[in-house]
């Protein structure tokens, strides 16, 4: 399914459903599976993940086609879409799983993602310093399957309505020309 041509980000920033409804409409992006990095339990379960003893985020990982959406396109939607200045929390969702982080894939990755926090300080386009941690992906664990989609089957659900639609509808004025049809 994967060609050669297409490079996976892997990205933490509150809610993966939150990120996943974002990433999906992309064009250039084949996949966004929600899952979970950056701790130190195998296999970690949501349940033992929002316990917040795991140690893992909340990520997606986006399956992309570099030629159509590059790693600093979906670096600065990134930034767009949450809050990079707040530790281990999005507005109410509070624990490390909800930090912001970028787990990258490679040496490149790695140089892109810190270019670009050093351009957003440097440009004080945040109030407060970004904390957006950068680490190495060891491991990603696919979220269960309830998760994919969460958004799309889910859109009368409170949270969706309130917290994921909003951020859905500014995102969409703000990157429509990178939008799918």
């Amino acid at each position: 399914m994967y060609l050669e041509r297409y490079e996976k980000a892997t990205l933490a920033g509150g809610c993966f459903w939150c990120l996943e409804a974002v990433f999906k409409y992309l064009k250039g992006v084949l996949e966004v599976l929600p899952g979970y990095s950056g701790g130190h339990t195998a296999n970690p379960t949501y349940e033992e993940v929002c316990k917040d003893i795991t140690g893992h985020a909340e990520v997606v990982q986006i399956s992309f086609e570099p030629e159509v959406i590059s790693y600093r396109d979906l670096l600065e939607i990134f930034f767009s879409i949450h809050d990079p200045t707040t530790l281990n929390r999005q507005g109410g969702d509070i624990g490390t799983q909800y930090r912001s982080a970028i787990f990258y894939h490679n040496e490149e990755q790695k140089e892109q993602a810190l270019a670009m926090i050093r351009s957003l300080e440097e440009e004080q386009v945040y109030e407060d310093p970004i904390v957006t941690q950068v680490e190495k992906l060891e491991i990603f664990y696919p979220a269960e399957e309830y998760h994919r989609n969460y958004y799309e089957r889910n859109p009368e659900q409170a949270y969706c309505a309130v917290v994921i639609a909003p951020k859905l509808a500014k995102f969409r004025a703000k990157y429509k020309e990178k939008l799918n049809k």
